[in-house]
């Protein structure tokens, strides 16, 4: 018999996590607990699970003091599930990590543990946890305005289908045998994304890079042609090579743009993501910057984090944050893209690093940012290099090309299959 047979020709009882599971909530604590030396209790907080994936990482954990009140309970258990219990996202609130092992951690008060009965198999609840039937749950009791977190009342309501523990552990087996393949296909491929993105990092250096002795006898590596020594080029800053762009006035039009903020772009690939609309009425400070296609946006603040993006057509004629200074290349000088390339350089980083200011939020000035120095070949020559850039550019940073769109489709392969081996009805 197979796995499906088995499940379909199993009996099913529906119950309630609290009849199969023991729900409890995380210890709290106020600053005045918090340890600056990193010496107390170890406490994991929402951030220490990844949402993408539904396993722990220990990224930025919490240290609190020894004298601080913690239950035993609160600490972290082999066959513990942890989940999210409230965030301030609501794609946080309910993301879950399995902990395979005795833990010398806590989980702190916005989260929840949960433990089973000897009725239901912890690896079973995980998989449920993780799937459509308890993401539509969630969806369903969080649009009321009365609850804005997953306390006891929630969790315990919470109806789980509970097939005999033979079939339990079937289903465990196949999507457990089907996470680690999931892992280790992701791994292999991230390892190659990660690759090619040192690649792609080593030749924009590499092609960029006009002083360097090496640089010039291999850029044009692709080419037939040999560099020549006697080939033109101008170093000018970036100032002289863009042009001046204009700040939006709220009280000369009643327009509604949107509006690119600090935290729009993506860092990984340099994308422009979610945005707000904005008008006069709601605009979040007096000014903001216009924006044109082929613009090159660059944050100001924490610059040496490289936030930068192309403004295509989509976002033409639209509003970015004074945040980001905006280098409008003048086409009769500098391509576009030159420009988008020369800032990912570690030679361009260098620079940041050397030039901003602040300890809490560093940031540059958009005239600091523009006094940066670029070489100026020819625009063939600058076309020529830019085409070689952008063949990596989108092999590592594309979502719909790529290994990314590789990643995520391994991803939905296992949810695919989790749902069909977890599609039981209340019929069952």
């Amino acid at each position: 018999m197979n796995i499906l047979q088995l499940i379909q020709n199993c009996q099913v009882e529906w119950k309630t996590l609290g009849e199969v599971a023991e729900y409890i909530r995380g210890l709290t604590y106020n600053k005045g607990n918090e340890s600056s030396d990193n010496i107390g209790y170890r406490v994991l907080r929402a951030n220490n699970i990844t949402l993408s994936t539904n396993t722990l990482n220990f990224d930025d954990v919490k240290f609190v003091k020894f004298e601080t009140k913690v239950k035993p309970s609160q600490k972290l258990y082999k066959d513990d599930i942890l989940i999210s219990a409230a965030s301030g996202s609501r794609e946080h609130v309910g993301k879950v990590a399995f902990i395979d092992q005795d833990l010398d951690y806590y989980f702190g008060g916005f989260m929840g543990v949960i433990r089973c009965s000897d009725e239901i198999l912890p690896r079973y609840l995980f998989h449920i946890l993780t799937g459509n039937l308890f993401n539509d749950y969630l969806n369903e009791v969080l649009n009321s305005s009365t609850i804005n977190n997953l306390n006891s009342r929630v969790m315990h309501a919470f109806k789980i289908p509970i097939p005999p523990l033979e079939a339990q552990r079937k289903i465990v087996q196949v999507l457990d045998n089907f996470t680690e393949l999931t892992a280790e296909l992701t791994a292999e491929l991230t390892a190659e994304l990660t690759a090619r993105k040192k690649q792609y990092e080593y030749y924009r250096n590499l092609l960029l890079d006009f002083n360097n002795p090496t640089s010039r006898g291999n850029w044009f590596f692709q080419s037939k042609k040999p560099f020549s020594d006697g080939l033109e080029v101008e170093w000018k800053s970036l100032g002289e090579v863009t042009l001046p762009t204009k700040n939006i006035k709220w009280k000369e039009t009643n327009d509604i743009y949107r509006y690119i903020d600090l935290t729009s772009v993506n860092r990984e690939n340099h994308s422009i993501g979610e945005t707000i609309e904005i008008s006069s009425t709601n605009a979040p400070s007096r000014a903001q910057k216009l924006i044109e296609k082929n613009d090159v946006i660059f944050a100001t603040t924490r610059p040496t984090q490289l936030r930068f993006a192309l403004i295509d057509d989509e976002f033409n004629g639209e509003v970015a944050s004074t945040g980001y200074c905006v280098l409008r290349a003048n086409p009769n000088k500098v391509l576009f893209r030159w420009i988008y390339h020369h800032l990912g350089t570690t030679k361009f980083k260098n620079f940041l690093e050397e030039n901003q200011s602040g300890s809490a939020y560093p940031a540059v000035s958009d005239s600091k940012v523009k006094e940066y120095v670029i070489p100026i070949p020819p625009l063939e020559t600058q076309a020529q290099i830019v085409a070689i850039l952008d063949k990596f550019d989108t092999l590592t940073h594309s979502i719909s090309e790529g290994l990314p769109r590789e990643i995520e489709l391994r991803q939905k392969q296992y949810e695919y299959y989790r749902e069909l081996l977890l599609d039981f009805n209340m019929e069952s």
